[in-house]
């Protein structure tokens, strides 16, 4: 138990140096474990302008603050073991969620190599942010089973590395490109050279959560024109697929009879003869 009589996280009274996920935008996505580490900073080095100056000011007001963009590792490193071995309080934020195309690891690695521990807080992705505003499911029985995050090629990723079109073309499959606002129209042209259906649903959520969020919505033939009407480059979560839609779904068995007005289950599924659907 805490001080406060709260239970502790687990997240909040490790040893170290925490990588804490923002969130997509919105300071109220920052999770309490998240909260409480940035209110209780001396120092907090963030990723610059994807995290919110909202939640800077208001969680972090009393921290010294330091953008980590444009800095390399033999800077950041230095920075937060020093800090963090002369006893005070640091937390490196990450925006969304660190293990998603963020670079934690390395740095963590370098912390480690310093003799600094670390450790990973988990955040909201913005591909649950942009769910969220299209008020739909990433999964949708009978239309989408799968969900991938992906990113277009480019300077980090190879045209051998990929795999887009494989992920659209399976059918079933809710594609979120990160990292891909710039390059929406060149990625959709190459699904349709590719023989993809030119009406495959496909929004584009720019900055999602924050106050000036924005969604375009198309298809495969027509989002490209409209995100470069919009002069959109960056900061877009790109989702590919039916589910975008929220439409054409059948019911889940999770409810069965019981949502048609039928008598309420007695007993849990059998796991073994029916696994129940958690959509």
């Amino acid at each position: 138990m805490s001080a406060d009589g709260e239970a502790d996280t687990g997240f909040t009274d490790e040893e170290g140096i925490p990588f804490v996920g923002a969130g997509p935008g919105d300071p109220d996505l920052l999770t309490v474990a998240g909260r409480k580490l940035v209110e209780d900073a001396d120092l907090v080095v963030h990723a610059g302008s994807l995290v919110n100056s909202e939640l800077l000011d208001e969680f972090c007001a009393d921290a010294e603050r330091v953008n980590s963009v444009g800095k390399d590792l033999e800077e950041l490193i230095p920075l937060m073991a020093d800090a963090y071995e002369s006893g005070r309080t640091v937390v490196r934020l990450h925006s969304g969620d660190p293990a998603i195309y963020g670079a934690a690891l390395e740095q963590m690695d370098a912390l480690a190599e310093a003799g600094v521990p670390s450790y990973l807080v988990p955040g909201v992705t913005s591909a649950f942010a942009a769910s969220a505003t299209l008020r739909t499911q990433l999964t949708l029985n009978e239309v989408s089973n799968h969900v991938v995050f992906t990113r277009p090629r480019g300077r980090t990723l190879s045209a051998e590395e990929d795999h887009i079109s494989d992920f659209v073309g399976f059918g079933d499959t809710t594609v979120c490109i990160y990292l891909g606002t710039h390059a929406v129209s060149e990625t959709m042209d190459r699904l349709l050279d590719e023989g993809h259906d030119p009406d495959t649903p496909v929004a584009v959520v720019y900055h999602a959560s924050w106050p000036d969020e924005d969604v375009i919505e198309g298809t495969i033939e027509t989002i490209g024109e409209r995100v470069e009407d919009a002069g959109y480059r960056a900061s877009a979560l790109v989702i590919i697929g039916e589910a975008v839609n929220g439409s054409a779904y059948e019911r889940s068995f999770l409810y069965g009879d019981w949502a048609r007005g039928g008598d309420a289950p007695n007993d849990e599924p059998d796991t073994e003869t029916q696994e129940p659907d958690n959509e």
